[in-house]
């Protein structure tokens, strides 16, 4: 038996082990997707390729890098030498998609195979049909670049040159690749050698123990929470939206005892766009918001996996099979996993009196992957993503507001690069980068704000350079909120065509100096600004630097596909808010009006949304005006149809204490339903007018108890305690 200090020591020692390593791949990778945006996961696993020791970056690897080890273990049985490192990246033996490239190593000690490291990056370019390795264009599997169900990089200690160069030979980058793959070798080599010193300082059997006592530990702990937790179960649906195409995830997520059963029955079929997943992405994808939020004291490891089940039928967009096209998946069905089970295990932690405080809405839930690509000012090529998608926004908490461009849930230590960096890399200036109004989720708690920003040529070479655009689209919020929360707004992309021909005393009707963060306008984007102004002075404005509004042009909305950005042409991107918590008309109108004066909610969002009604000249709250309106709002939700209250009710309203329905019945047939367009909250939920705001509100009180967005026609989801 080990004693307490040592193995407190071992435990400490090992996570070491993982930040040192995680600092050794950032400082050799030239790469600003993996130092600057944190696209990175190392970890440790024993020798059977179990979990052992999770590390920071984005959570969805972990489990797929488990698989990743095993199955080189079963490839190579009896082949696996001191020094070796192996490298795969093929979707559907273990890795996410091609681009995501593991490389994996055995550590011997005396001879024998006694544990392994793991870690991964997106590498700088995969030689897939777009650069950069997402592929809207990509019809299957074949045309998404290199990829390697496992193979022998690194042999003794050597690195096997053949097969380097002929890796090389295939991207469009081969010098910023090798730094990608160098600098994981790197990484696992100081992996090795301190597990190796850890070995050697207290001797195998003792820390062999530790990690046998750790996966024990882990299991036991989260046992023990679940079964604090009540029994239930809890859905939730995403939304895809590529082309023609739309796409559901539907999960229903059962608790009973000490285990969890995330099924994904229901979800659409695989697509024939690059958004589909692997079944080893999906369980990677559950596990990303389910190790920070229920685990988040625990050590991540194989005895977290242990309670854990999942259903994902074969040919779905969540267990898509061979050669569907995934190069878009992580953006894609994997993300829309992460958000349906952050939202079911938000609803589950609601449901409990202990654990309550610990909800969060869903967090920052459309990635933008936005690749650029090009002959930079330098003469060189230059392939990367706007690490933009990385700084996110906060979903809203039990009990305070989301942080403002907040991260994610699925990457701890996600981050965005400097403008600086991105204008030394591309040939691009930015004309803004900021935080975007209206956007965080409304509710008594506001999810955190997104952001937007736009950028032109700068110095290109070519006259400009191109981008390929990708992810879940543009119609569907899905930050969803908890607990009467509304939902974060939608992404946005809006490619506006400069054209030459409109100058001189060609006036603009869309564009106007207001000095208060102005957004764009036009049907596709922010109605909310008006005005005019000559096409000659904007055309000045684009290349000032200074300037915070945008030129006129054709506006195109673009998310999907490969597009240019040649001469004064301008891109213009916004991403999404966190989801909020509550009923927004429960929010403090001197918190909304905190929000107004912070330049976070514009007034008139605070008062169609929140019901605060701003006085137009001190700009301070109305608060006679603000009980008349929101008064009338809340009698509005309860003239709708009365509905029947269900005999014997066991469900009940938790602001008045009133009965909605039985046990087993569906509460939300007893609400009063609400379904207004999702544009209708205006601002930046520009969405098309096919997706419905659902909010169930109690007939006693008029509080808004759920909502959900969707489809007319889709079934409500139905959530309910055992």
């Amino acid at each position: 038996m080990i004693d307490p200090i040592t193995f407190s020591i071992i435990r400490h020692r090992l996570f070491r082990v993982v930040d040192e390593a995680v600092i050794t791949l950032k400082n050799v990778s030239g790469s600003a997707i993996t130092n600057e945006g944190h696209d990175l996961m190392v970890s440790l696993y024993r020798a059977d390729g179990s979990l052992l020791m999770g590390g920071v970056g984005f959570l969805h690897h972990l489990t797929s890098a488990a698989e990743a080890c095993k199955s080189i273990i079963r490839r190579f049985r009896g082949d696996i030498h001191a020094g070796d490192v192996f490298l795969l990246n093929d979707p559907y033996t273990a890795a996410l998609h091609t681009s995501d490239v593991y490389l994996v190593a055995p550590i011997h000690y005396r001879g024998e195979l006694v544990a392994w490291s793991a870690c991964f990056v997106h590498v700088y370019d995969i030689g897939a049909t777009n650069p950069g390795g997402f592929c809207p264009d990509a019809e299957n599997i074949y045309t998404e670049g290199f990829s390697s169900p496992g193979l022998r990089l690194v042999d003794k200690g050597e690195i096997n040159r053949a097969i380097m160069d002929t890796f090389l030979n295939m991207v469009r980058s081969p010098d910023m690749v090798a730094l990608d793959l160098n600098s994981m070798i790197a990484c696992n080599n100081v992996a090795r050698e301190r597990m190796l010193a850890l070995i050697e300082k207290y001797g195998f059997e003792t820390v062999d123990e530790t990690c046998r006592t750790l996966i024990i530990r882990s299991e036991e702990k989260l046992r023990a929470r679940l079964r604090e937790l009540p029994d239930g179960q809890w859905q939730s649906r995403q939304y895809l939206s590529v082309e023609d195409e739309v796409c559901r995830v539907e999960l229903t997520m059962t608790k009973q005892d000490d285990t969890l059963c995330f099924d994904f029955s229901g979800s659409s079929e695989q697509s024939r766009y690059a958004i589909n997943c692997t079944k080893w992405a999906s369980l990677g994808g559950l596990f990303a918001p389910l190790f920070p939020l229920l685990c988040y004291d625990i050590t991540w490891n194989e005895g977290v996996i242990s309670p854990i089940t999942m259903i994902a039928p074969e040919g779905t967009v969540v267990n898509c099979t061979r050669p569907a096209p995934v190069s878009v998946a992580t953006v894609g069905a994997i993300q829309s996993v992460n958000n349906a089970a952050c939202t079911t295990i938000g609803k589950m932690l609601s449901a409990s009196e202990k654990y309550a405080r610990e909800a969060t809405a869903v967090w920052h839930a459309n990635h933008f992957a936005v690749f650029l690509f090009g002959r930079n000012q330098h003469n060189k090529q230059a392939i990367g993503i706007l690490t933009e998608t990385f700084a996110g926004a906060g979903g809203a908490r039990a009990w305070a507001d989301g942080i403002e461009v907040g991260g994610e849930i699925p990457n701890p230590i996600s981050r965005m690069a400097n403008i600086e960096t991105v204008e030394y890399t591309f040939p691009i200036r930015y004309l803004f980068r900021r935080r975007l109004r209206d956007s965080g989720g409304p509710g008594r708690y506001r999810g955190g704000v997104g952001m937007e920003l736009s950028f032109v040529a700068h110095d290109a070479p070519d006259g400009g350079i191109h981008y390929v655009v990708s992810g879940k689209g543009s119609k569907f919020p899905m930050s969803e909120g908890l607990a009467g929360g509304y939902p974060g707004s939608p992404n946005a992309y809006t490619w506006i065509k400069y054209n030459e021909v409109q100058t001189g005393n060609s006036e603009n009707p869309a564009l106007t100096d207001t000095g208060e963060n102005p957004t764009l306008t036009g049907n596709d984007l922010n109605p909310a600004l008006t005005g005019s102004a000559r096409h000659s002075a904007q055309t000045d404005k684009l290349r000032d630097p200074a300037r915070t509004d945008l030129t006129v042009g054709e506006k195109q909305i673009v998310d999907w596909g490969v597009f240019p950005l040649m001469g004064k042409d301008a891109l213009y991107v916004r991403w999404n808010g966190g989801g909020g918590y509550g009923d927004p008309l429960l929010r403090p109108p001197q918190e909304v009006a905190g929000d107004v004066r912070d330049g976070l909610t514009s007034p008139e969002f605070a008062e169609s949304v929140y019901g605060v009604v701003m006085d137009a000249g001190t700009g301070e709250t109305d608060l006679a005006l603000t009980e008349e309106k929101r008064a009338g709002l809340m009698l509005n939700r309860k003239n709708g149809a009365q509905a029947a209250i269900a005999a014997n009710p066991q469900v009940t309203c938790r602001h008045c204490g009133g009965n909605l329905a039985a046990g087993d019945g569906n509460w939300k047939e007893s609400a009063v339903l609400q379904e207004t367009p999702m544009q209708s909250l205006g601002g930046p939920y520009a969405s098309g007018g096919e997706v419905l705001l659902r909010s169930f509100s109690c007939p006693g009180c008029g509080i808004v108890l759920e909502t959900e967005t969707a489809l007319k026609g889709d079934p409500f989801l139905h959530d309910r305690i055992f």
